[in-house]
């Protein structure tokens, strides 16, 4: 199998790569393709971060009636959901849409490209002064929100709330349908209050704190205290004390002085709802793995996978655990973003087998070492989190992503099967990328 490893600082949901699986990986070139009631009183270190107040919380939200849908990952980076700010028109509080409604009512009529929703990721939007409608339309194409600005004005000019919207922040998601979008701009419950910070999906710690830092100005060392003291961020018992996968990917609102432990807080708050809402625990004991294991699988998922590709990518990964020896399959999952987790950097095209032999004794190695690594590689979202509680039915034990710009995805039952999808992928990147 392989993965597509941690996502660049800059971006996300990059393709993924090939399940890359033979009876010894030595025997050839690794095939990997793809551009990761607290005790307020149990910690002072001297710096202003004593808990007052309440904690921040997160402002994740999804277009109303909307369920999770697929990703569209973005070439060569990794699992990031980009920050976009976007300047909308306002007038007072609110903004004025009629102008650029106007102007555009007159040519409605053709179909306009439109997603069919309901999107996925993160998008945050600065609903501020200046903009016209058609400005705020070409802006939410541009930013992958709406498929096209055409849609979204069609929408808007037959919905007569779209001259209500309030001058604030809304998260939005990425691939939405143009009706889901306008529903999230004007609910007002929707505004994300005060200064926020967007962690993406797919990230580590390591990263985490990079974006905290630069987003917040507040010092590197202060969230790494806060994090030497896991039992204040309430941590789960089976997590052992490791932050890792447990800091929830979401949009937070910190404040104008926020303070790292109720930031941290926040988002282990939010990992907790999002476990509430899969029944992590329950599905857990029906699968017959612990809490623990299924966050495991879920960091592998959100570093493999994306929208309705998650439960089957959940799905083969139980399959090479659960079945050693079967389709030709040695009981190794040999997942690239396990290796790079081990390697501790950035994912690369193709892993060498000196990169893979280079850590062949660390327990993230998943070609040298049966099963589950002991912990997450990286912070799984909700989509991924759901995939690996409610794994798809199927007899998969590999899948290859056959085309690196779509994202297409071909999972295989038999080797004989996954060399034909490999072939696959092997045409493609000699006739139409550079990137494999």
């Amino acid at each position: 199998m392989s993965d597509r490893g941690h996502p660049h600082p800059d971006g996300h949901d990059q393709p993924y790569d090939p399940a890359y699986d033979e009876p010894a990986y030595a025997e050839d070139p690794a095939y990997d393709v793809h551009d990761d009631g607290r005790d307020d009183t149990a910690y002072y270190d001297g710096d202003p971060d004593t808990v007052t107040g309440e904690s921040p919380l997160p402002t994740e939200r999804r277009a109303p009636g909307s369920r999770r849908g697929t990703r569209r990952r973005t070439p060569g980076v990794g699992c990031l959901v980009a920050l976009v700010v976007l300047a909308l028109l306002v007038a007072g509080l609110y903004v004025g849409v009629t102008r650029g409604i106007d102007a555009i009512e007159s040519r409605l009529g053709g179909d306009a490209e439109d997603y069919p929703g309901p999107g996925s990721g993160r998008v945050a939007f600065e609903v501020a002064t200046g903009d016209s409608a058609s400005d705020i339309a070409a802006g939410l194409a541009e930013a992958d929100v709406v498929a096209s600005a055409e849609a979204f004005t069609d929408v808007a000019a037959t919905d007569d709330r779209s001259m209500t919207i309030q001058v604030g922040t809304y998260e939005l998601r990425r691939e939405m349908s143009a009706e889901d979008a306008l529903e999230v701009l004007v609910n007002p419950e929707n505004l994300v209050a005060g200064e926020t910070v967007t962690v993406p999906e797919g990230y580590t710690v390591e990263q985490i704190v990079d974006v905290l830092v630069e987003s917040t100005g507040v010092p590197q060392r202060r969230w790494e205290r806060a994090l030497e003291q896991p039992d204040a961020l309430g941590l789960p018992d089976y997590a052992d004390g490791n932050p890792e996968g447990y800091l929830f990917p979401a949009t937070y609102e910190v404040g104008e002085d926020p303070r790292p432990r109720e930031v941290l807080g926040a988002m282990v708050d939010r990992w907790e709802q999002a476990a509430e809402e899969a029944d992590l625990e329950g599905r857990a004991a029906e699968l017959g793995y612990t809490p623990a294991e299924l966050m495991v699988v879920a960091s592998l998922v959100e570093a493999e996978a994306r929208g309705e590709d998650m439960p089957r990518v959940s799905r083969v990964i139980y399959n090479r655990i659960e079945n050693p020896g079967t389709a030709g399959t040695t009981g190794l999952l040999q997942i690239d973003a396990a290796v790079n987790y081990a390697l501790g950097r950035e994912p690369i095209a193709r892993l060498t087998l000196d990169e893979i032999d280079s850590v062949a004794d660390s327990p993230y190695n998943t070609y040298t070492q049966p099963g589950l690594p002991p912990t997450p590689i990286e912070a799984p979202g909700d989509d991924a989190i759901e995939a690996a509680a409610n794994p798809a039915e199927g007899d998969w034990y590999y899948y290859v992503t056959v085309n690196l710009e779509t994202g297409e995805t071909k999972f295989a039952e038999t080797p004989e099967e996954f060399s034909q999808f490999r072939a696959e992928l092997d045409e493609y990147c000699d006739t139409q990328s550079d990137r494999c």
